[in-house]
């Protein structure tokens, strides 16, 4: 995929500061059209209002997106633009934080979507540069698992700003020299055996799979969602995280930095996704890749359109084209991970046999239950005292004391 990494900004902290206040009446960015609505009760995004499309246009003849890497493959991206006559440039980003900041002002009036994960949803929606979508124009949403029909992350007071897209676990990926044997923990991560050989992502997210690791160990901590941190806990995670620092080899950015560690052997243990280690074995790699018995943190990813989207049609064209069952198996093979759509999976057997079940795409709800998917830290976490450590401090934390 990429890196679904973070990297500090004064635009990010500003609309972290908005969602976790829930300031929402006065959030809005210039990113808010003229017909949007801003001045709707608590809660109510600077975009609600605006109308959303009732039937999709002759395309434009063009496409920007912001994308992760992988996302946008020339074996569904070349059918695309010859049934439709929308030429896709992608712009494959580093980080959810990154792709906050290009839509920034409603992706300004040159992206037209974004592939954004749980940790950015909120912050752009909030932000205004999203708007609302018709999920009616794309057919197949009426095929997602339940789950990814009208998420939280992605549907507000019953408002659609995205379509669904594909999800997936982090995982942790080992050489087989160095692990003949499955590791069974994360602890191998935060193991000073490794000292030089760890990798792991530039992300300030990370600190919620330290948070869960310690949910598991150290159960003292009475952590119960490692997005929704008191100080004392979040302090905890920062804490090994920082006992981490001396064991990395590198905080990688992009997916290929770190496919290209484990291919030379510099590295033999960190987390991933299922990408790289698809990307890995294809190559002729010796690594694999498990989810620990303390779980995994995961991705829900959304293709979401900007406020000031200069090809709506080309925009509602990919949506709809990338929903389809067979579009989605491709994608969820190419990448690794699994499809919303839930036609897709004898298509995915067709495609690579056993990949319906390798990918998990017919597994029963406890499974997407299991995953701790991503979604933005706020102070506010439903216990009535707003005392949760918001994400600007989970930004602040990780460039000054983890890897700073």
């Amino acid at each position: 995929m990429m890196g679904r990494n973070g990297t500090t900004g004064t635009v990010v902290t500003a609309v972290i500061g908005c969602v976790a206040g829930l300031l929402l009446a006065s959030c809005g960015s210039s990113g808010t059209s003229s017909t949007s609505s801003t001045s709707g009760a608590a809660g109510q995004p600077p975009t609600a209002g605006m109308k959303t499309a009732t039937s999709i246009g002759k395309g434009e003849g063009q496409l920007n997106l912001i994308a992760w890497e992988g996302y946008a493959q020339p074996s569904w991206v070349k059918p695309f633009e010859q049934q439709t006559g929308c030429q896709v440039n992608a712009k494959y980003a580093g980080s959810s934080d990154e792709m906050v900041t290009l839509m920034a002002n409603g992706g300004g009036g040159q992206y037209d979507l974004v592939s954004a994960s749980g940790d950015a949803d909120l912050r752009l929606i909030y932000s205004g540069d999203v708007r609302p979508v018709n999920v009616h124009l794309v057919p197949d949403w009426t095929n997602f698992i339940p789950q990814l029909k009208a998420p939280p992350f992605n549907t507000i007071n019953g408002v659609h700003y995205g379509v669904s897209l594909q999800w997936g676990p982090n995982v942790l990926l080992y050489s087989k020299k160095s692990f003949p044997s499955a590791p069974a923990s994360w602890n191998v991560i935060y193991d000073p055996k490794y000292k030089g050989a760890v990798t792991v992502p530039d992300n300030p997210i990370q600190i919620a799979d330290a948070a869960l690791y310690l949910s598991k160990t150290q159960p003292g901590l009475n952590i119960t969602d490692p997005y929704e941190l008191t100080q004392a806990q979040f302090n905890a995670a920062v804490g090994l995280l920082k006992q981490q620092r001396p064991l990395i080899l590198k905080y990688w950015d992009l997916a290929s930095q770190e496919i290209s560690m484990f291919k030379n052997g510099d590295a033999v243990v960190g987390a991933a996704w299922p990408y790289q280690t698809n990307t890995l074995q294809a190559a002729g790699a010796p690594v694999a890749d498990e989810i620990p018995a303390e779980g995994a943190t995961g991705w829900a990813d959304t293709w979401m359109l900007a406020t000031h989207a200069p090809h709506p049609n080309c925009a509602y064209q990919w949506m709809k084209w990338v929903s389809t069952p067979t579009v989605q198996a491709e994608q969820a093979i190419s990448f690794g991970e699994t499809p919303a759509n839930t036609l897709a999976c004898p298509i995915m057997d067709q495609q690579q046999k056993g990949a319906c079940a390798q990918y998990h795409a017919n597994a029963p709800a406890s499974y997407f239950n299991s995953i701790k998917f991503w979604k933005t830290p706020i102070a506010n976490c439903g216990n009535g005292k707003s005392d949760c450590i918001p994400y600007a401090q989970w930004q602040q934390a990780w460039t000054t004391e983890v890897t700073g």
